[in-house]
């Protein structure tokens, strides 16, 4: 699996003619970034990214993150995308690659807390070997996050970590739509 300092895979499955998707840039701001992009596309799933590198590391997960640590969500790696993602809002037209809306659903910073053996380990190390652990500081989410691989595929399971971001009541990926940069939602980003 790469590493994630390439963006051949995310610029060959785009026509970027045909799409307002970012060809990829440079973000703006500081520090270890992550988005969470609500996309209404053939099936709806949110996308969660995590700045490691020059790239931002992405996961499908199809019923967004849940706050209830009880929760175990499907986390599909997918191509890495560029830093200037974070900031993509928009509608892909079809019959391109991820037709549909996109909108910012949650943002902001993440501190990587993976270790092995009470060793600290490298956030792109972390990814390589299968297991990613994180604090994230968002509008929505916040507290421990991790990502596991199953197998040696594209399966990983995301689970929120039990601390003071958990809530088994609060359910945002269903009941807040709105984008944390814009205020719209998908639905908006049709008409």
């Amino acid at each position: 699996m790469a590493r994630g300092h390439d963006l051949d895979e995310y610029r060959a499955k785009r026509d970027f003619r045909k799409t307002g998707e970012p060809r990829g840039g440079r973000l703006r701001g500081k520090g270890d970034r992550f988005v969470v992009q609500r996309h209404e596309a053939t099936r709806l799933h949110f996308d969660f990214r995590l700045q490691v590198g020059g790239v931002l590391v992405s996961w499908a997960v199809p019923k967004g993150p849940s706050l209830n640590p009880a929760d175990k969500r499907l986390a599909v790696r997918t191509e890495d995308h560029p830093l200037d993602y974070a900031e993509f809002e928009g509608l892909i037209p079809e019959p391109e690659y991820g037709a549909g809306t996109v909108i910012v659903w949650d943002a902001g910073y993440y501190l990587n807390l993976t270790e092995k053996q009470g060793k600290p380990v490298a956030i792109g190390d972390a990814v390589e070997h299968g297991h990613v652990k994180v604090w994230v500081e968002g509008e929505k989410i916040s507290g421990g996050f991790a990502f596991t691989r199953m197998g040696e595929g594209k399966e990983w399971l995301l689970v929120k970590l039990d601390d003071d971001g958990a809530d088994r009541r609060r359910k945002p990926a269903k009941t807040q739509l709105a984008s944390v940069l814009s205020g719209r939602t998908n639905r908006d980003l049709r008409g």
